[in-house]
């Protein structure tokens, strides 16, 4: 089914709209929120690497923080970590709707898309590409990406 259609049938549904405006919490079981691979700082839990509601879920930002310090070889690192998380969360790489992509440095768009192109299928997600500023990614990687998709 196209990530359009989905996102109609989705928004149409006023009844039950939940924190977002775009998972459908239509029974108690589908209204609880389930994380997945949190991680605590100092024994308190932090941010999760994913996050289910209803037929949503979110992606926490993925990273590559390996050498080499190359641009593709990091993209390609942060696109199979995307993947293995969506398809723990029970979707794929195909129904994500939306990617952030922050890259430490802007002279790596080029470098980027190259390893991005069509690996979303033939209808790619919306996207977002900022150079972050002052420091860069967090822990050395050359570019983070975070998502949102359908199950």
């Amino acid at each position: 089914m196209e990530r359009r259609s989905i996102l109609k049938k989705i928004l149409a549904s006023a009844a039950g709209i939940s924190v977002f405006g775009l998972a459908k919490a239509s029974s108690a079981e589908s209204s609880e929120k389930e994380v997945n691979n949190v991680t605590e700082y100092q024994d308190v839990p932090l941010f999760s690497g994913s996050t289910k509601l209803g037929n949503m879920v979110f992606i926490a930002g993925k990273g590559a923080h390996v050498e080499p310090f190359e641009i593709k070889a990091h993209t390609e690192i942060v696109l199979k970590e995307l993947e293995n998380e969506l398809k723990k969360a029970g979707s794929s790489m195909e129904k994500v709707l939306k990617v952030n992509v922050y890259l430490n440095d802007i002279a790596d768009y080029q470098g980027m898309n190259e390893v991005y192109k069509g690996r979303f299928g033939k209808k790619p997600p919306v996207r977002t590409t900022v150079a972050v500023a002052k420091g860069g990614v967090p822990g050395n990687s050359l570019v983070e990406m975070d998502c949102v998709a359908y199950i």
